[in-house]
Parts: C-alpha cells; sequence; structure tokens
C-alpha cells in the first residue's frame, strides 16, 4: 500500500479546472451574479457552517462579507460544525445549506444517499496524523497491534486511521477503534483511556505543542482535501447564494494566502489554541493554494479511499462509490467565481 502521490497530485492541481470530468459539466443550473437582481436574492435566510478545522470559514465569518453583501436582505446563520461527521449530518438534515468536511466524509456521504454535491475545494491540508501518549514506547504503527485507538467514524482521521494500520501491516479487526467525537479521543488518549489517537488538527498541533502526545505516523498523502459542499435543493434554488458563497471563500483564500498572520489570529481566537499553534497550523499544515474547482486531483484521492469504504463495511458496495464518485462534482461557482466581488 506504499504510495508517493505528493508530486502526481501537485502536478494535477494546475490542470485540475481544465480536466474535470465530472457531474458539474452536465448541470442545468446556472450560476448567477452574487449580486441581488431586481427581484432580491433567491431566499431570505442563508445556513452556512464554519470550522476550525477550514481556515477559510472562519475568515469568511469574521469579516462579515456574506452579511456586508447581501446588505442585510438575507439573515446569514452561522452553525458550528466539530466534524465532517457533524457537518454531514447537518447539511442532511437541512440544518444548513452549505457545509465543509473532509474529501472523503463527502464520498461517504453521497454513497450513502445524501443529496450532496461539492462546490468547492478549500484546503490541501494536513491535518491527520497517529498520535500516542508522550511517554508511550509506541514508535510506529505495527507496534498498535491489539491497542485500542480513538477516531471518529465518518471523518478524514477515521480513513487516514484505516490506510495507517494497511501500511504498517495491520488491519481494523487487529485493533479496537473507539468511535468518538475529536475532542473526546483527544480526552481519552490523554487520560489514558485509548493507546492512540487518530487526531485532527488543530487539536492534534496543541497536543503535541504541550507535550501530552507525539506523533508515530504522519503522511499527507493519506489526508483528502477539504471540500465545501451544498445540498441539492439549495444548488436548484438559491444558485445565487451559492454564487455568493464561493465568491467569499476564493476572497478568503487570497486573505489565507497573503495575510497568514491574521489568519493564525481568527484560528486561535475561535479555537481557543495558542498562536503559536495556531500559526504551525496554517504555515505548515495546510495549503490554501489549489484549484477551487474539484476535479482530477481530489478523484485521485478519493479513488484510492472509496475501496476502503466497502471493504470496512460503510458503504454497500463498490458500485455506489462510483456512482457518488461520478455525480460529487459541481464545478460551475468556482469556475465562475469572482472574488473581487465580495470583501472590498
Amino acid at each position: 500500500m506504499n504510495r508517493t502521490r505528493t508530486a502526481a497530485i501537485g502536478a494535477s492541481l494546475i490542470a485540475a479546472s481544465m480536466l474535470v470530468g465530472c457531474a458539474g459539466e452536465g448541470s442545468t443550473v446556472a450560476p448567477q451574479a452574487n449580486a441581488a437582481t431586481d427581484a432580491g436574492w433567491s431566499a431570505d435566510t442563508l445556513d452556512v457552517d464554519f470550522a476550525t478545522y477550514n481556515p477559510l470559514s472562519l475568515i469568511i465569518k469574521d469579516q462579515g462579507w456574506l452579511e456586508a453583501a447581501t446588505e442585510g436582505e438575507v439573515t446569514v446563520s452561522w452553525v458550528q460544525s466539530t466534524g465532517s461527521n457533524k457537518a454531514n449530518e447537518l447539511l442532511r438534515a437541512g440544518a444548513v445549506d452549505v457545509g465543509s468536511t473532509a474529501g472523503s466524509a463527502a464520498l461517504l456521504a453521497r454513497a450513502n444517499g445524501s443529496p450532496i454535491r461539492t462546490i468547492d475545494v478549500y484546503s490541501q491540508p494536513n491535518w491527520s496524523a497517529i498520535l500516542v501518549p508522550a511517554a508511550s514506547e509506541v514508535t510506529e504503527v505495527s507496534q498498535l497491534e491489539g491497542a485500542s485507538i480513538a477516531a471518529t467514524k465518518g471523518t478524514d482521521p477515521y480513513f487516514f486511521l484505516l490506510q495507517s494500520l494497511a501500511e504498517g501491516g495491520l488491519s481494523a479487526d487487529q485493533v479496537s477503534v473507539q468511535n468518538l467525537q475529536h475532542a473526546d479521543g483527544l480526552a481519552a488518549l490523554q487520560s489514558g483511556a485509548v493507546e492512540a489517537w487518530s487526531g485532527l488538527d488543530p487539536m492534534l498541533s496543541t497536543a503535541v505543542a504541550d507535550g501530552s502526545a507525539r506523533i508515530i505516523y504522519d503522511n499527507i498523502d493519506f489526508n483528502s482535501y477539504g471540500f465545501l459542499n451544498a445540498t441539492e435543493e439549495f444548488l436548484e434554488a438559491s444558485p445565487d447564494l451559492a454564487q455568493l458563497i464561493v465568491d467569499a471563500y476564493e476572497r478568503a483564500r487570497e486573505f489565507a494566502i497573503s495575510e497568514p498572520e491574521e489568519t493564525a489570529r481568527i484560528l486561535s481566537e475561535v479555537a481557543g489554541i495558542d498562536p503559536v499553534v495556531a500559526t504551525a497550523v496554517i504555515h505548515d499544515r495546510t495549503n490554501f493554494e489549489v484549484d477551487a474547482a474539484p476535479g482530477d486531483a481530489q478523484r485521485e484521492v478519493l479513488e484510492f479511499i472509496g475501496p476502503i469504504f466497502v471493504e470496512a463495511g460503510d458503504v454497500t458496495s463498490q458500485a455506489a462509490v462510483d456512482e457518488a464518485l461520478d455525480t460529487l462534482f459541481d464545478t460551475q461557482f468556482a469556475d465562475a467565481a469572482d472574488p473581487s466581488s465580495v470583501g472590498s
């Protein structure tokens, strides 16, 4: 299962928007300008998530761009997602129109019948790693046979764990996976309730910085990208608001790249973490310079992860995975994005 795909993925990012062969090309819904039409916006409410694992969402919320662009005509409600699985629950329940997840979690949700589409790629994060307590004698994944490991099912750290176990010559049934939300997994690791944790930033970087845990395995190739997803109902009813959100995300990407210190400050305040840790997350573990339109680079990662869903029993069949991957991406809004239209 050894892979060295970083160079290939990086190269494909350059051409991602030109090589997209996914469902967005055949859409009949045309994106609209993000300015209100004579008839006003298509809806008077907009529910969108924010998450500490998605710094661009924090920037947009902090800067108030959605509220300013709609000039009070649309009530913007911000709902926090504490993990990709929670974002998927919010989307499925209709509690948010747009939610941010890992790419793997978006594919899993779509394969299990959730009517969502990916409309923007917000980052290529190295947000997962396998950690053990600082005093543990474990130094590599192969030593975890029989161990109790915390991970949040339906999220990138969970799929990172499955891939890491295989890399270390183990299968999932050779360990005991404790399905805990990310913060609870870290607490379990620190209390000694589990022997390892497949963690998520910024919590994992905080644990390393405070000396309570150390990383035994880290591999960016085992992380999927950050996906911004919307319900199909929202995309059909409010393409103008969908375009506004993607425009804001692309403005936030420019902000994060040009203002990394301010981005780290925002992350530090929202996540309640040390500014030094937040800076490390932004500078060292997050790549914002990716193409906004989901395409070949993301498909390559998900094609590898998809069969793991089936093997682990998270999806009923490979056919369901393939169909989900063929219909997940909608590139029209990213293709039409105008970051200069917001945040000026």
